[in-house]
């Protein structure tokens, strides 16, 4: 038996070096030959903010073509963020077409790298065939505008999931951002989207919304949902955005997966102390100073507050919550759900763009998962939930 299967501390130190080194040869063959899918990858919004093509390599962001082929990525989610803003202004349903004509461009201009699945079986064709797969889901349930009939549009379009809510409560669902909470969980009609969502197919994704939306949407579906880029909130206590034991429990119950998170305020509870700590400083010196939340003199005093005073986590920070998800309720709820390109400079050491898998597959390696875990977390039990969603609408659908 090779030491990167052993547990304990004669194998640490016993094998030391050649159980690095075999552990991290190995980990560079599992991330190019087992599928990787990444719940949520912000490379649209990215895109709205500057044009780039990330079918080359590129000096910013997280994600590109060498770079994820580096890393092995097969699946990257493209998340349709939609800022809380536009449902108040009355164009987040064309503020989400906008973000998914850039991924509509990304293939255009690269048929030979990129694809769009619109099914679980669109997508394994195009991974075979050597593409990058790029899934979509809508971050922000706004788009739908309290119309059903849009949900129709976007599944047609290829979302394949909905995050129900962002950092403001919408018309579907309180957000566990928003201390204003009108649904007490989910609205009427967000009862109604689950359920249609379930229909269509459309998986639900209950990353971002609030605790008591999170248990409605677990009474209410009838097939398994996802939390699309989320961690352990054992390790950040008070931080609704993660979730707890019981909510971790009662998904896997749900057969569904969360996918964590690798930004290091979602990781790391010093990380998020460092953060708030940071904030605080910033708003005490925005009040002090007079200046409104956009102002170029409060970026540059928050900035340099950040390169002095913010703490990174660690690749082994992020391992903890994979091995404390594991102990909960085994390696087939657990996923990857990175949010590259969406946390800015916060990613972890080791983890800091999408050529860098194979440093997490080398430390689930070092902890004693076995190939088989590793194939579940890296993509399987994500295949498995959206396969369960395509399932349950064909036969809903006659």
């Amino acid at each position: 038996m090779k030491c990167y299967f052993l547990l304990g501390t004669l194998c640490a130190l016993t094998c030391g070096s050649v159980f690095a080194s075999e552990a991290g040869d190995l980990a560079q063959q599992l991330a190019q030959e087992y599928l990787i899918v990444d719940g949520h990858v912000d490379v649209p919004y990215r895109l709205m903010q500057g044009e780039e093509d990330v079918g080359l390599s590129t000096e910013k962001g997280d994600f590109d073509f060498p770079r994820a082929q580096k890393g092995g990525l097969n699946a990257p989610f493209m998340s349709i963020y939609v800022p809380a803003a536009k449902e108040d202004e009355g164009v987040a349903k064309s503020y989400a077409d906008s973000l998914i004509a850039k991924v509509e461009a990304m293939v255009a201009k690269h048929p030979d790298k990129f694809a769009i699945p619109k099914s679980l079986d669109d997508l394994q064709k195009q991974v075979d065939a050597g593409l990058i797969s790029l899934p979509l889901g809508i971050e922000n349930g706004a788009p739908i505008e309290g119309d059903l009939d849009n949900l129709k549009y976007f599944s047609d379009r290829g979302v394949k999931y909905i995050t129900l809510a962002h950092s403001k409560s919408n018309h579907i669902s309180d957000s566990s951002y928003d201390k204003n909470r009108p649904w007490e969980g989910l609205s009427a009609f967000g009862k109604r989207l689950v359920r249609e969502m379930n229909r269509r197919g459309v998986m639900i994704d209950i990353s971002h919304v609030s605790d008591a939306a999170f248990w409605q949407v677990i009474d209410l579906s009838a097939v398994p949902v996802i939390a699309s880029h989320s961690s352990a909130r054992h390790f950040t206590p008070g931080f609704e955005r993660n979730m707890n034991d019981e909510m971790i429990k009662a998904l896997a119950a749900n057969g569904g997966i969360i996918m964590v998170n690798f930004g290091s305020t979602f990781i790391s509870g010093e990380s998020l102390n460092s953060y708030r700590k940071i904030s605080e400083q910033a708003d005490s010196f925005a009040k002090k100073k007079g200046l409104s939340k956009n102002s170029q003199k409060l970026k540059e005093y928050t900035d340099k507050l950040s390169r002095e005073q913010f703490i990174y986590a660690s690749l082994d920070n992020v391992l903890d919550h994979f091995d404390h998800i594991r102990a909960l309720v085994g390696v087939e709820h657990i996923g990857i759900g990175s949010d590259f390109d969406g946390v800015g400079d916060s990613l972890p050491i080791g983890l800091k763009d999408v050529s860098q898998y194979p440093n997490l597959v080398e430390g689930l390696l070092k902890r004693g998962y076995s190939k088989q875990d590793i194939e579940k977390i890296l993509g399987g039990n994500l295949l498995r939930v959206w396969q369960a969603n395509e399932e349950y609408a064909k036969r809903s659908r006659g």
